[in-house]
């Protein structure tokens, strides 16, 4: 099979309070990646700001804005600079009461290709995206970008097989996952590792199971819960780690779990035939046996 090189980047990053700087230092990540070769550029999941959902906050819904707006225009500018495709995920305000968690594609000539919604919104201890964020309604999506053909999933996302199949069967020669996952400091220490070890594995096998490369990019750094007063260890200690795995669950490169991190790794979508055609798992599919997967739970009538 014929060789495609492409670097990719991945801006690991810790964000503070406001989104100005926030942003200004995503545009010094996507600089130093494209300075590297970097043709494809991936930042964190919501990184114009802090992770708000650790809390119920009215007054964050401030930070959301229009997507198409002003920071992906303002990141389709740079992606046109610098000669590069962009994937960005956004606080979008659609209408008045209605936000989704989105990530904008902008690409090497500046275009804003489209958007991608999260589909699946987690609710648990300080991840209480269901008070901030509508489910995903424009399924799921593959952007031809300059780059490769890419899918964009977003961060819980990633722990559903369907999601990464149905938009690897629409082509997608990479998974991107702009991502915020962390530890809870108190559970650190006894279940740290395996949580970890099962976020990477599950996104390890999308990459076997669809034959793709799969781009995960996540925030880095101790974030407190605002709504805690200020008590110790009261937040969420996002484990950084971001990866990039290939086609055979390998991994390519890893950014580390403690500092910011600018990743840039050369893959070789070339490969992607190679493994489909040794594994092949699509021609394989018993397309005529999964009618039950839109079933919620085998017990139904």
């Amino acid at each position: 099979m014929s060789a495609r090189p492409l670097k990719v980047g991945l801006v690991q990053m810790a964000m503070g309070e406001e989104p100005a700087p926030n942003l200004a230092k995503a545009v010094d990540g996507v600089r130093e990646a494209a300075s590297r070769g970097a043709k494809l550029v991936v930042l964190p999941e919501l990184f114009r700001s802090r992770y708000f959902c650790q809390t119920e906050d009215a007054k964050l819904f401030g930070l959301a804005e229009a997507v198409p707006g002003p920071s992906s225009d303002a990141l389709g500018a740079l992606a046109k600079e610098l000669k590069l495709t962009l994937v960005a995920s956004l606080f979008e305000k659609r209408a008045a009461g209605v936000f989704h968690n989105t990530a904008a594609v902008l690409d090497a000539d500046g275009r804003y290709l489209g958007k991608y919604r999260k589909m699946h919104i987690p609710d648990d201890p300080r991840y209480y995206e269901k008070f901030y964020f509508t489910p995903g309604d424009l399924g799921f999506k593959v952007f031809p970008t300059a780059a490769a053909q890419v899918g964009v999933l977003i961060c819980w996302d990633q722990w559903y097989p369907e999601a990464a199949r149905l938009t690897a069967l629409q082509g997608a020669e990479l998974l991107v996952y702009p991502t915020a996952i962390g530890w809870h400091p108190a559970e650190k220490g006894t279940h740290g590792v395996h949580q970890h070890a099962a976020w990477e594995t599950m996104q390890r096998s999308h990459a076997i199971a669809n034959g793709c490369f799969v781009v995960a990019v996540n925030r880095v750094g101790f974030e407190p819960d605002p709504s805690a007063g200020g008590k110790a260890g009261a937040g969420i200690e996002f484990w950084g780690q971001s990866f990039v795995a290939a086609p055979d669950g390998r991994v390519v490169a890893r950014a580390p779990a403690d500092h910011e991190a600018v990743l840039v790794a050369e893959i070789d979508l070339g490969e992607i035939d190679a493994s489909r055609i040794g594994w092949p798992f699509f021609r394989d599919r018993r397309i005529d046996a999964y009618g039950e997967i839109t079933k919620r739970f085998g017990d139904e009538r």
